[in-house]
């Protein structure tokens, strides 16, 4: 077992060359040490760095491994991070957790967020048409990629769409590596502080949203207000960063593989309903191919428990890089490789595995196949303005994607 002082430091920046791709170093990792040490914080914690997916999957899927931040030897992204309120359960074991997750689970089913499908595709075109509609270039994020999954989460939610500058300006904050832990804290009160009293607005005037059905159980004595408050900032976050990031991450991908465009085209008149295995199947392979949970999915333990042949003590860190995992070869065939007929790729782990899988991929995933198939059927000269050396990727923050994106047509 190598020593924390030969522990290489956890390193977030791809290659410049290969933007969308994970640091060469892990994929040698994998290979040669796949369970090892690494340091954080300039060497004052090192813990375990998981690079197999099969690995990956067995600390995901082991009660073993609590994914609370605030226990000691917890491997955060950067020292003094604070504890996460109690509505944002993914930093929760159960059963709080799990109580969390009732709240919310019927809100994501399928068949609930398939009948969001017509809206989704309205609101596709209704930005596509204002992009469109003004000369280029244009940024791709600030135009597009950004403000309709905002525009989404917010009908969904029932948070007024005008207020989205300030909650996009806090949610920033969450997963920006460079900010100081005091930031973190004011960007989370600040948004607890928004949604508490929309909560209670919603108490007394309901609307069919889901922050109301929120206040429905603080109401029935289910959870409280500082709960549902919280679970909906969660919401308002992860919901449009995550997917805004996708967006546009696919976006450059797809036109740096423009042979690969019509294979998320698939048919005009059913893709809405989501009917077109071609087209989920493609979007499955964008997950795999550029997972974006750029810093890893962390977990300390909480017993001793043996992974990929080492035992990991309790009380030790364990990083996941979830896009080195999503390329193992021993699961995926030629890994690096872009293949969206690729008849495995839903085995990616771009949503996490477990009982914290994310509970809003239904959401993700519908967003993605109307959206891409839409864009690339209306812009077919869509391309990047300039240069990928000039792109700035969000190397320093915790979800990868892209500041801006200049694009024409």
């Amino acid at each position: 077992m190598p020593s924390s002082a030969s522990a290489p430091a956890f390193e977030l920046a791809r290659p410049k060359d290969a933007p969308l791709d994970p640091p060469p170093l892990y994929a040698e990792l994998r290979t040669e040490r796949p369970v090892t040490r690494v340091s954080l914080w300039e060497g004052q914690l090192s813990p375990w760095l998981v690079t197999r997916w099969e690995d990956a999957r067995a600390v995901l899927g082991s009660p073993a491994f609590s994914s609370d931040p605030s226990r000691p030897g917890a491997p955060n992204f950067k020292p003094g991070t604070p504890q996460p309120r109690r509505g944002f359960f993914q930093g929760h074991d159960d059963p709080v957790h799990a109580l969390m997750r009732r709240t919310l689970t019927r809100e994501f089913m399928v068949k609930r967020i398939d009948a969001l499908r017509p809206a989704i595709a309205r609101l596709t075109d209704e930005f596509l048409g204002d992009l469109t509609g003004r000369p280029g270039p244009a940024d791709f994020v600030e135009r597009f990629a950004l403000p309709l999954p905002s525009l989404v989460i917010c009908e969904l939610l029932g948070v007024p769409y005008e207020d989205h500058p300030f909650f996009q300006r806090h949610s920033k904050v969450f997963v920006d590596m460079t900010a100081t832990a005091e930031e973190t804290t004011r960007a989370q009160q600040a948004l607890a502080t928004y949604l508490l009293e929309l909560v209670r607005t919603k108490r007394t005037t309901p609307g069919d949203d889901l922050v109301t059905r929120l206040a429905e159980q603080v109401d029935a004595g289910v959870i409280t207000e500082q709960d549902a408050a919280d679970l909906s900032s969660f919401l308002l976050f992860a919901g449009h960063e995550t997917t805004a990031n996708m967006i546009a991450l696919s976006t450059i991908t797809l036109l740096h593989h423009p042979e690969r465009i019509p294979y998320v085209l698939g048919d005009q008149d059913q893709y809405v309903l989501g009917d077109q295995d071609q087209v989920a199947g493609a979007v499955e392979e964008l997950l795999r191919h550029i997972s974006i949970v750029h810093g890893g999915l962390r977990r300390t333990a909480v017993e001793d428990v043996t992974i990929g042949g080492v035992t990991i003590r309790a009380g030790e860190g364990v990083i996941i890089p979830v896009g080195v995992a999503n390329r193992d070869p021993e699961i995926f065939a030629a890994p690096d490789d872009l293949d969206l007929e690729r008849a495995d790729a839903r085995r990616h782990l771009a949503f996490g595995y477990g009982i914290h899988q994310c509970l809003g991929q239904p959401l993700a995933r519908a967003e993605l196949q109307i959206v891409l198939p839409e864009l690339f059927r209306r812009l077919p000269g869509l391309k990047v303005a300039v240069p990928m050396e000039d792109i700035a990727f969000k190397q320093d923050s915790i979800v990868y994607g892209v500041h801006e994106l200049p694009v024409t047509w």
